[in-house]
This record gives structure tokens, C-alpha cells and sequence, in this order.
């Protein structure tokens, strides 16, 4: 039996599992920075199925406008944690850099395309376009998967990270961790229009449904900065307090809570977001990252780096149900509804 064979029995059979009267119609995919891996987990038996190799340092991940491929971030770029003397680091491969696209029917990469240098998170656009923060050269790359071509570079301060398109998907959202900012582009002039200051270490953004606000992470302040996205300014900011390091966010689809990982803080937070207050918080993990929302919203998923798991979290009783083992460095989450 040939190594793919092997890895898709298993999963073929969970698939059948998955899909049957009463089970979950959806599955759970993770990109496994340190071994360049994606894990796909059942969440009905709650359990990885199969880890398939995707390519180096596996990062930002979602899927495309169909459902029927998924995109991962892939870099050749050494590890470099806060504190590290890059100088010391050895040279960056830039032959692994791109963005992997992987068939989620067939469950098997297809290629690799580029996406500019060090691509770490992206955002996808309605048309399949897709907005790449590439963390290494301070800007945020318009990618034409299907050509695989870099269409333009737009500057947004050094160390890019967090990408999120408006609802509209009129503007798209970048934040650079080492500026303390959010560059706002236009995605038909390909051209920024403003550059708000947030707070220190910006990670993500996230929108309410209807688009009239942002939330945005900032890592080293322990902050979420709240950006009116009419106004084009912050508004508010919501104190969740050390030894808190938000991290990613899961907004309810009504909107009106916000889920967010603290890394080594190894809680996820709930936000009401319609006064900015922290509702509660609750152990998640180790230094949880990555997170998504099952689709019924009834189930949290958390990827949790130094403990290569990931923690499955029953919404109601805000407790971890099971941690499911995934690759080395868990990063990101996608939850995906099976066809």
C-alpha cells in the first residue's frame, strides 16, 4: 500500500463516519508550523485521522471561496521567536516560501504558488483572490492562486502578520507587529488608505458581521484596540490584563461574542462585544493560538503550540472536552463543512 494510500483509508473511513445520520458534517484542519504538516481532526470521534507533509513552517491556513481546496502559508524562513538575535539565525530558504493548496477530496497537496516572501497569514477573497502578509518584507502581496502569480506588493510596516478583509471585502486589514499599527488597503486601487496606530504586537483582526467595527489583538499590551471602521479610527480599547497575550479571535456569527486565545496566558476570553466587557475566561490549553468555532458554534477549537495538541472545548460548560494530538507546533485552526 503506498504511503498515500495509507494515509487516506483512515480518513476515508472517518469520512463515511463523519457524514452518517447524526455525526458532524464538518472537519477540522490544522497547519503544524514546526513540522510543515496539516492534521485533520473528526471532530465526532474526536480524533486526528490522518497528518499529511505540506511543505516548511505551515501557518496561516483557510479555504477557498468553494469549500474544495484549502490554502496554507508556507516559509522558508528561520524560526525567530521575540528576544532571538536574528543575525545569529541561518539564512532563510526562499524555495520553500508560497502558498501550499491542498484538495480536500482527493486529500493531497497539489502544488505550491507564490505568495511573495516569508507568507505568514492571508485573507481570501470572494473572487479567490488572496491578501499575503509577508512577514519578512513589511508588505501585504495581492496573489492570483489560480495563476500563481504576485499581482502587486502594498508596504505596511515591518513585520506583517494579521490579515482580514472588511465583510464587504472592500478593504482588507493589516496589522504590523512591529509598527503597533493596522494598515487599511483598498482591494480594488490596491492602495492603502490610512495607517492606524493600535497597540504593541498586533496579531489579528476580526469584524463584527456587519463590518461597523474591528478587533484587534495586541499581544504585548494585553489589549484589544476597537477600530470604527466608518471613522477609521480606534474608539476603544478592552483591558484584558497580564499575564494575558491575545492572541487569535472567533466571532460568534450574531456577533455579539468574541473568543479570544492569550497564548501564554493559556486562556481563551470571552468579549461581549456590544460593551467591550470581558464576560469570563477559561483554561484552553498551552499557549493556545489558532482557534475556530464548529459550525453549530456549540464546539471551540484551539491549537496549542508547545504541546502539539489541540484542545476541543465544549461551548456551554466552557471546559476542555479532549486534546487531541496533532503535528510539532500547532498554528492554525480551519473548520470546514464537509460537501
Amino acid at each position: 500500500m503506498t504511503t498515500s494510500a495509507k494515509l487516506c483509508a483512515p480518513l476515508c473511513l472517518a469520512l463515511l463516519s463523519a457524514c452518517a445520520p447524526g455525526g458532524p458534517s464538518y472537519r477540522v484542519y490544522i497547519s503544524n508550523e514546526g513540522s510543515g504538516d496539516l492534521t485533520v481532526i473528526d471532530p465526532g470521534r474526536m480524533e486526528a485521522l490522518a497528518t499529511i507533509p505540506i511543505g516548511k513552517r505551515a501557518r496561516g491556513i483557510h479555504a477557498s471561496p468553494d469549500g474544495k481546496l484549502i490554502y496554507i502559508a508556507l516559509s522558508g524562513s528561520p524560526f525567530a521567536p521575540p528576544g532571538v538575535d536574528e543575525s545569529t539565525l541561518p539564512p532563510p530558504d526562499k524555495s520553500a516560501d508560497g502558498i501550499g493548496v491542498f484538495d480536500v477530496a482527493a486529500n493531497k497537496m497539489l502544488r505550491k504558488v507564490p505568495g511573495g516572501s516569508d507568507p505568514e497569514q492571508f485573507a481570501v477573497g470572494r473572487d479567490g483572490l488572496l491578501y499575503v502578509s509577508n512577514e519578512d518584507a513589511a508588505g501585504l502581496s495581492f496573489v492570483d492562486p489560480q495563476q500563481g502569480n504576485v499581482l502587486s506588493t502594498v508596504p505596511t510596516g515591518k513585520e506583517p502578520e494579521g490579515v482580514t478583509l472588511t465583510p464587504d471585502a472592500k478593504y482588507v486589514y493589516a496589522t504590523s507587529e512591529d509598527a503597533g499599527t493596522v494598515t487599511v488597503v483598498d482591494t480594488a486601487t490596491r492602495q492603502p488608505v490610512k495607517t492606524i496606530k493600535v497597540g504593541r504586537r498586533p496579531r489579528g483582526v476580526a469584524f463584527l458581521p456587519g463590518g461597523s467595527r474591528a478587533f484587534v489583538t495586541n499581544e504585548n499590551d494585553a489589549t484589544l484596540s476597537v477600530i470604527d471602521t466608518g471613522k477609521l479610527e480606534v474608539t476603544q480599547t478592552i483591558n484584558l490584563g497580564p499575564p494575558l497575550k491575545p492572541m487569535g479571535m472567533a466571532m460568534t456569527r450574531d456577533g455579539t461574542r468574541l473568543y479570544v486565545t492569550t497564548g501564554r496566558g493559556k486562556k481563551v476570553v470571552i468579549v461581549d462585544t456590544a460593551t467591550g466587557n470581558v464576560q469570563t475566561s477559561f483554561e484552553a490549553g498551552d499557549r493556545p493560538w489558532g482557534i475556530a468555532l464548529s459550525p453549530d458554534e456549540k464546539l471551540l477549537f484551539t491549537a496549542n503550540g508547545p504541546s502539539n495538541d489541540v484542545s476541543i472545548i465544549d461551548v456551554a460548560t466552557q471546559s476542555v472536552l479532549k486534546k487531541v494530538k496533532a503535528g510539532d507546533k500547532p498554528w492554525g485552526v480551519l473548520v470546514l463543512k464537509s460537501e
